[in-house]
C-alpha cells in the first residue's frame, strides 16, 4: 500500500508543477540566447544518462574494454544514428548490436 502511495505522490508533484506552469506559457516570450541555449539540454541530459550506463555498467569501475557490451551497443548505436538519421533504425540496430555483443561475449567466456 505504501508504494500507492508512493506513486501517487510522485504523480502529485510532477503534475502540479507543470499544470501550474501551463498557464503562464503563453504569456511571456523567452529571449533568443535563452531559446538557443535550451535547445542543447535533451542532448546534455541523454548524454548524462547514458554515459555512465555504457560506461560503468557495473556501477563501480569504468570498463572501457572490448568485453563491455554497453560500451559497444552505445558506440555503435551513435555510429548509426549519425549515419543513417533515422530514429527507428538507430533504435533497432542499437538493440541489436548490444544483444550481438553480450552473445558473442557470453560465447567467449
Amino acid at each position: 500500500m505504501q508504494t500507492i502511495y508512493m506513486i501517487a505522490g510522485m504523480f502529485l508533484v510532477t503534475f502540479l508543477v507543470r499544470y501550474i506552469l501551463l498557464p503562464l506559457s503563453g504569456r511571456f516570450r523567452l529571449s533568443a540566447s535563452i531559446e538557443g541555449t535550451l535547445k542543447y539540454v535533451p542532448p546534455a541530459v541523454l548524454t548524462a544518462i547514458i554515459v555512465p550506463a555504457a560506461l560503468i555498467p557495473d556501477g563501480h569501475h569504468v570498463q572501457l574494454s572490448a568485453a563491455n557490451p554497453y560500451l559497444l551497443g552505445a558506440i555503435c548505436t551513435a555510429l548509426i544514428g549519425w549515419f543513417s538519421k533515422n530514429l527507428l533504425i538507430t533504435i533497432l540496430g542499437g538493440m541489436g548490436t548490444f544483444a550481438i555483443c553480450q552473445w558473442v561475449l557470453v560465447l567467449l567466456h
